[in-house]
């Protein structure tokens, strides 16, 4: 890969440097999952390539990707390795809301990001109901008579193991909510690779401790009202990216059917061709599989279009209805994606038969990862929704795990 110092500005959508780079992260793919990896080489390739960077616009050091164009990206890097595509989906979304925010103070984050750093996120706690947005923080800034220092701990911090950058939902010495980014190097950051889930399994989702942390006021991001909070449906960006990653993968299943079956020489019993590329029960296998993949990257990108132009209107009087309308897109896509992936993950096995489901093939874990991304908010509720939307006409909940 390129080296940083070597690349004079943000990889861009479409170009052949990305190509290379995806295609470097899809190489291993394999072999981490066989090995029990950890991708440090990957996101290292990542952040050579300012890959995260891929959004800022290009007069800022950045790629002046669309947000449509970053959804495409998501699907491309879900079909290489979702593994990798989850790790850096907080970051793309600390991307976002710096995009949206235009405070002065926040230029400088960005630049780091045009430099190749990555920021993620550190929020979740477990004494808090999930999806909850008004609970206190029980990680927290406290006065010492060393100065200002950050305790507790957060779960669920996906990407954390990798990051430069951690933000860091805290409550402040005054009792106010408030967030602060951390370099994930300063002493007392303490990151634990404890995430056991038997998909997504490389992602770093687990614990991060602040033990005596030391906080300055330059660490300060926001306090009292975060500027994300008034954002219609803000949640509605990162649930496209977990669609998006799931259809990459889908998109994966389908070019692993066409790999199997042309690697086969043995047709089924019974089977009506001697060659399995030739039997039509095989090929309707594959197409099924295909157009799968072909439908769930639709949907993404009809969403995130409508999250384009729901963005671009912010602020405006008709803003309100298109994240309406683009959270509703959301939803849908959600129930008919998850729907048809977990099910696609087992029908790849229908091309193969028993010469697939050895663990050298690794093909089960996409049903793995699948399932495991799917279950971060369930597709039961985003029916419900949409069907009292269009019944009753009430709307989705406005907070982060819908």
């Amino acid at each position: 890969m390129t080296e940083l110092a070597d690349a004079p500005a943000a990889v861009t959508y479409g170009s052949p440097q990305l190509r290379e780079l995806i295609d470097h992260i899809a190489d291993g793919a394999i072999g981490r999952d066989e090995r029990d990896e950890l991708p440090y080489d990957a996101i290292e390739a990542v952040k050579q390539a300012r890959l995260g960077a891929i959004r800022v616009p290009a007069e800022q050091g950045g790629g002046g990707a669309s947000l449509v164009e970053v959804y495409k990206l998501f699907i491309e890097l879900g079909a290489a390795d979702s593994n990798v595509a989850h790790i850096v989906r907080s970051h793309f979304g600390v991307v976002e809301n710096l995009l949206l925010s235009n405070r002065p103070e926040d230029a400088r984050w960005l630049r780091r990001v045009a430099d190749g750093e990555l920021i993620g996120s550190a929020s979740t706690e477990l004494s808090a109901k999930a999806g909850a947005t008004d609970f206190p923080y029980q990680t927290a800034i406290s006065r010492t008579q060393h100065g200002l220092r950050l305790n507790g701990t957060k779960h669920y911090t996906t990407g954390s193991l990798y990051m430069d950058w951690l933000i860091v939902g805290v409550t402040d010495v005054d009792g106010d909510k408030a967030e602060v980014i951390i370099p994930t190097d300063r002493p007392g950051v303490i990151r634990v690779n404890d995430w056991d889930g038997f998909g997504q399994r490389f992602t770093g989702s687990g614990t991060v401790t602040f033990d005596d942390v030391a906080v300055g006021p330059e660490d300060y991001f926001a306090k009292g009202t975060i500027p994300r909070d008034n954002l219609p449906y803000r949640a509605t960006f990162f649930h496209i990216q977990l669609s998006a990653m799931i259809a990459g993968i889908l998109r994966r299943i389908a070019s692993d059917a066409v790999e199997q079956v042309r690697g086969k020489k043995r047709p089924f019993y019974h089977a009506v061709a001697d060659v399995p590329a030739d039997d039509p029960i095989v090929q309707y296998s594959v197409g099924l599989l295909h157009s799968q993949a072909f439908a769930a990257e639709a949907m993404v990108l009809t969403a995130g279009a409508a999250l384009a132009e729901a963005y671009a209107a912010h602020g405006t009087p008709e803003g309100p209805e298109l994240f309406l309308q683009a959270t509703l897109a959301n939803a849908k896509a959600k129930v008919v994606i998850d729907e048809i992936a977990n099910r696609a993950a087992s029908e790849l096995f229908d091309v193969g038969g028993g010469s697939l489901v050895r663990r050298s093939a690794h093909l089960d874990r996409h049903w793995r990862n699948i399932r495991t991304i799917a279950a971060h908010n369930p597709k039961t509720l985003k029916a419900v929704v949409v069907g009292n939307h269009a019944l009753n006409g009430t709307p989705p909940p406005n907070q982060g795990f819908f």
